[in-house]
């Protein structure tokens, strides 16, 4: 036998000096593909994707130089876009942003009723001369106010039900089993139709609808991680100590629960904005003027689409990367905390 050892291969990073290269270059014709007034739509498309592509090269190069291989370029891609939509709803009362909802101040403008993509507006205007990037920032602050409401409402109730059922089961998991299993068996958009029709469309209602929603999928969660640490030692001996059945389930189990219970909401932040956008778009959601993504899209029905589909494009766009981000960024926390949690 030898007695050499086997030879490792060594893995190099990226140049540096590529990499920085590939990002600035990228983000330059990003930027210069998404506002730039001089180009034909195509072309813009064209521009800002190449952009796009250099950028995420780039700095998926630099992001392996920085933490080695295992550097996941599309998660933190999507932690930047959340929190850059963040910064930007938080700062949108004082950003140089267009006429967002008033049709009377546009109807002077010589684009009034022509929907463009060109010119002083970065992404274009829609039937009414109305700016696509002011109405998609407070589209997006309805979207997530909604749907961040309606999860931690979900949450706190879905998970408190569950805690309950998992520690004392018997009738108590019966009873919850039955009515989960019951709101589970109601096709969810049939659910919401049904609640809009009765309810006021507002943000508070819309909010309750969607709650509903999330509450089956976290009292399962909830109660399955609770059952999984019910006979666990510390729970043992906190119970053979004296320890009250609220201090246990509050100091023993709730931390223990917590994690995987907070990495599905925000997972269940995604699902909810498709369906808060899905009735706006079917009319029984937020109603305009007031902008969501949804009451948005829908303006792009019939001909409109096929003449100027960027009134489509547009919130679709910040629609699926918001979506895409959350999924992104929720599927890693889960993955983080699978050792804590139980599948069902």
């Amino acid at each position: 036998m030898s007695d050499i050892a086997p030879r490792t291969r060594t893995v190099f990073p990226p140049p540096l000096l590529t990499a920085v290269a590939l990002t600035v270059i990228g983000l330059v014709l990003l930027v210069f593909g998404a506002t730039t007034p001089h180009l034909v739509t195509p072309a813009k498309a064209a521009v800002a994707l190449l952009g796009l592509g250099m950028l995420l090269g780039g700095a998926s190069r630099l992001g392996e130089r920085w933490a080695g291989p295992g550097f996941d370029v599309v998660f933190w891609c999507g932690a930047l876009w959340l929190l850059l939509l963040g910064l930007a709803l938080l700062c949108a009362p004082w950003l140089p942003l267009a006429e967002d909802r008033d049709v009377a101040s546009t109807v002077a403008e010589p684009v009034f009723a022509t929907p463009t993509f060109t010119g002083t507006h970065p992404l274009g205007t829609n039937a009414f001369g109305l700016d696509l990037l002011a109405r998609s920032l407070y589209g997006a602050r309805s979207s997530l106010l909604i749907s961040l409401s309606a999860v931690a409402l979900g949450t706190v109730v879905g998970g408190a039900i569950g805690m309950v059922a998992g520690y004392f089961q018997k009738t108590a998991d019966r009873a919850v089993g039955i009515a989960t299993n019951s709101l589970l068996a109601v096709p969810p958009l049939i659910l919401l139709i049904a609640l809009a029709t009765v309810l006021e469309p507002n943000l508070r209602n819309v909010a309750f609808s969607l709650a509903l929603l999330t509450v089956p999928g976290m009292v399962r969660l909830a109660r399955a991680t609770t059952m999984a640490y019910a006979n666990r030692e510390f729970v043992v001996a906190a119970r053979a100590m004296g320890a009250t059945r609220s201090r246990i389930l509050l100091r023993e189990l709730l931390p223990n629960v917590l994690l995987p219970v907070l990495s599905l909401a925000v997972v269940m932040i995604s699902v909810l904005i498709v369906a808060e956008a899905s009735l706006s778009f079917l009319g029984l959601g937020i109603q305009p003027p007031e902008p969501t993504w949804g009451n948005m899209i829908a303006e792009g029905e019939g001909r409109v689409f096929e003449e100027h589909p960027h009134i489509v494009l547009v919130p679709g766009a910040f629609l699926f990367l918001t979506v895409f981000a959350f999924n992104i960024v929720g599927e890693k926390a889960r993955g983080r905390w699978d050792s804590r949690s139980v599948k069902l």
